[in-house]
């Protein structure tokens, strides 16, 4: 029995399974805030395949052929915003979201000076998740529909580098 996700490149064919366990993910903070029109809950299926084409770095944890939590991280200048970190519900609370997280990070170290991310203010288990592996929030904003926001920055890791 396989216990431990494989950590994996996402590519479109994965578009309609990263979809649906986004979709369950995201069901809870849906209800917590009483907004169902969060946008990971109303992304489409072509705006995954968008994402899973372009140049944003896409990840799956899949167990066995079954995939249970992808991840996101778009570099724009010296951060890498990371987002629609999702695992199914069945499988929260066992070191999935953690590993993901960890894995986009390395994806994009080298090119980024830092990690940046949101999660809703509200959002207790995110936010130690997050704070567990070292973000800390800056700042808070609404989003479109009022919902408080916390944004979460983390210095990335430099490379040890050597002067010659």
């Amino acid at each position: 029995m396989i216990t431990e996700p494989r950590i994996v490149p996402a590519d479109v064919t994965d578009a309609g399974e990263i979809l649906t366990v986004q979709r369950a993910a995201y069901l809870t903070e849906a209800q917590r805030y009483a907004d169902p029109f969060l946008p990971p809950l109303t992304e489409t299926l072509d705006e995954v395949r968008a994402a899973l084409a372009g140049p944003v770095t896409v990840l799956a944890a899949r167990l066995g052929d079954r995939l249970v939590g992808s991840v996101r991280a778009r570099v724009d200048g010296d951060t890498a915003h990371v987002g629609r970190l999702s695992v199914a519900p069945d499988q929260q609370g066992g070191g999935v979201g953690g590993r993901l997280l960890r894995a986009v990070e390395a994806a994009c170290a080298g090119r980024v000076r830092r990690f940046a991310l949101f999660t809703g203010a509200d959002s207790e288990r995110n936010l130690r998740l997050y704070r567990r592996h070292g973000y800390r929030v800056v700042g808070h904003r609404p989003d479109p529909n009022g919902i408080r926001l916390a944004l979460l920055e983390k210095p990335a890791v430099s490379p040890a580098r050597s002067d010659a």
